[in-house]
């Protein structure tokens, strides 16, 4: 078991970033948002720092106090749903497995939003591990960070074998994905780069919807109150004219597939 998730008096506990009650961004209609604690990547645009540390901060739950928080809001979400986000929600895979058997007890839809880091093809216990979590997750919010393996590696500090896997292993499951972009000026803006990815895409058929992030400076604060450089000082938003290009090479409006 992960050193961020553990077993007391047979109640799993998780370490939990915070909770939104009413997102709108994060998967179909009103969704209850929770931000799990923990990532083993370093995205130069994160805009959540706080939530970087594995093994600590956050604050402990169990399954049943996070459940509790949801059902409070369930006459709010029962047409949205339940998204696991994060940090990197599956570093605590065992902690979003038991509390997404609950969420789909109580009637809810469920979504996961990762990167797929954590995957690992070649390891029976973490495929174990997976195969219950698609068991109990609707649909998967996959976070793209870069086609290109060594352009990945700069933007986020891994490379992007792990989460390449992923998605063939969501594709083999028939699993339900939205692809979400971040649109970087001079990282993940390049033409190219975007027209391979394009190409990468289409060849799955569980892809339900493409999104496009543009990238924003919100979390800057967050870095200087944390004393952490801010990594892509001086970098502009993206301009329109990119946004719109790189929303009609990924076929942003018309790429759905049911």
């Amino acid at each position: 078991m992960c050193k961020e998730v553990m077993e007391l008096n047979e109640q799993v506990l998780g370490r939990i970033h915070s909770f939104e009650s009413f997102g709108t961004v994060d998967g179909p209609g009103i969704r209850f948002v929770v931000f799990m604690q923990g990532c083993p990547m370093r995205c130069l645009y994160c805009h959540n720092p706080d939530t970087w540390k594995i093994g600590s901060g956050g604050d402990v739950y169990s399954v049943d106090d996070v459940v509790d928080q949801i059902k409070k809001y369930k006459n709010y979400i029962k047409d949205g749903g339940v998204t696991i986000s994060g940090g990197e929600p599956l570093v605590q895979i065992e902690f979003v497995t038991e509390l997404l058997k609950r969420l789909k007890k109580e009637g809810l839809h469920t979504a996961v939003d990762t990167s797929g880091i954590t995957f690992v093809k070649d390891s029976p216990a973490v495929i174990e591990k997976f195969d219950a979590l698609l068991e109990v997750a609707d649909l998967f919010l996959l976070d793209v960070k870069h086609i290109d393996p060594a352009k990945h590696k700069k933007l986020t500090g891994k490379d992007n074998r792990n989460p390449r896997d992923f998605m063939d292993y969501l594709a083999d499951h028939n699993k339900p994905v939205w692809v979400r972009y971040v649109l970087v000026p001079g990282y993940s803006d390049d033409q190219k780069d975007v027209e391979k990815l394009h190409e990468y895409l289409s060849g799955y058929k569980n892809i339900e919807k493409i999104e496009v992030l543009p990238y924003h400076t919100m979390g800057i604060a967050k870095y200087q109150n944390l004393n952490i450089p801010y990594p892509l000082e001086g970098v502009d938003k993206p301009t329109k004219e990119v946004i719109d290009r790189t929303k009609e090479i990924l076929g942003v409006k018309k790429h759905v597939n049911k």
